[in-house]
């Protein structure tokens, strides 16, 4: 027979609003069976509390500083397995999406989300069952394939530059950061452009800013 620690279904929440917290834990108030168990504001403090406490699930936001959240779940599947984590964001862009699936997470969910509707998943995310929608995995798949694939063929030399260039530095000034001839330079760019389909900076940079967003930084 379970003991009532065992029926209930513990939660750390890993968010560094604090009026978000509040608003999940309010959520919880009357929910017999769900109980946060901690609160994180980053990810030297998930990581610990999660070690101590051992929640069944984790309310994941994608938004932290210094936080990468896809590195974070690949470190909990591998350490704590069962634990299941939920993303929980405002984020709801393919590049997102993609990239936790891809982590290992159970399923990915919006803040406007009801509190009925999060409680639900939460139970349902607690028996096992995973929450992606099938237009979550087309959306996945069709990141992957059209964007994903273009994104591998790069090397790290050549993000590198790209990142550079989107930066607004010139050929000279990106040789001379990364110490290498301006002809060095010249052939990373147009090895960008071919690999990306693109055909000058200003394309490059509008495709790596439209399926990268740097709004988690």
């Amino acid at each position: 027979m379970l003991t009532q620690a065992e029926y209930n279904i513990s939660v750390l929440l890993v968010d560094d609003h604090p009026s978000l917290r509040a608003g999940v834990r309010a959520i919880f108030e009357n929910t017999p069976d769900i109980y946060i168990v901690g609160e994180a504001e980053d990810s030297n403090e998930a990581k610990k509390l999660l070690h101590e406490l051992r929640p069944k699930i984790i309310l994941l936001d994608l938004k932290m500083p210094s936080f990468s959240p896809s590195a974070f779940e690949r470190w909990a599947r591998e350490n704590y397995p069962e634990t299941i984590t939920l993303v929980l964001t405002a984020h709801d862009r393919d590049f997102y999406l993609a990239e936790m699936m891809d982590a290992g997470i159970a399923g990915y969910l919006s803040k406007t989300e009801c509190g009925e509707n999060l409680i639900a998943a939460i139970r349902r995310a607690s028996s096992g069952e995973s929450l992606f929608t099938h237009e979550q995995f087309i959306r996945a798949k069709r990141w992957r394939h059209d964007v994903g694939e273009k994104w591998e063929k790069l090397t790290e030399r050549e993000r590198e530059v790209l990142s550079l260039v989107e930066q607004g530095l010139s050929n000279k000034a990106i040789a001379k950061q990364l110490d290498v001839t301006l002809k060095t330079v010249a052939y990373h760019i147009s090895a960008i452009f071919d690999r990306l389909d693109v055909e000058s900076r200003h394309e490059a940079i509008a495709w790596h800013q439209k399926h990268f967003p740097n709004d988690l930084e």
